[in-house]
């Protein structure tokens, strides 16, 4: 289903009024960096998004919607998981920084490949969601302060 972002969304059973948000600075700052990457992949860990840009870097985004940016290996470093599991992810992305795609463990491939172009913050009560504008398809992220939910699909 495809709506306007600035108009109302179903999602299950609950409609979801989404106002844009103003971004703070660090915010500001994050996006700046990431716009002209691509999208490659992504995992979910802990109450927030950690997505592969193409440039190497990790781009964290949390539940309300801030957000960091860290070379891979320092993101992965800091993850508070079994070495087993960190193997794993360091595995995906070299995968997906050497543009394969077959036998990741850990990381999802987005809905689309997609260059971001710009990022929108809008918000909706407990809801958060974040438009990844792309250079052929745009992606949605959204997620929820009460259920720690994350969806990521194309839009």
């Amino acid at each position: 289903m495809q709506s306007s972002v600035y108009g109302l969304l179903l999602m299950g059973t609950e409609l979801t009024n989404w106002t844009p948000q103003d971004t703070s600075n660090h915010q500001d700052h994050v996006i700046a960096h990431v716009l002209g990457a691509t999208f490659l992949g992504y995992f979910v860990f802990e109450e927030a998004l950690y997505v592969l840009l193409d440039i190497g870097f990790i781009w964290m985004i949390f539940l309300d919607g801030e957000m960091g940016l860290l070379p891979h290996p320092v993101a992965v470093g800091e993850l508070e998981i079994d070495a087993e599991a960190k193997e794993q992810i360091k595995s995906d992305v070299d995968i997906l920084l050497s543009e394969g795609t077959e036998g990741l463990l850990r990381f999802h491939l987005p809905p689309s490949p997609c260059q971001i172009k710009d990022v929108s913050v809008f918000a909706g009560g407990a809801r958060r969601r974040l438009l990844i504008t792309g250079e052929e398809v745009n992606l949605t992220i959204e997620t929820s302060l009460e259920t720690a939910e994350v969806q990521v699909y194309a839009s």
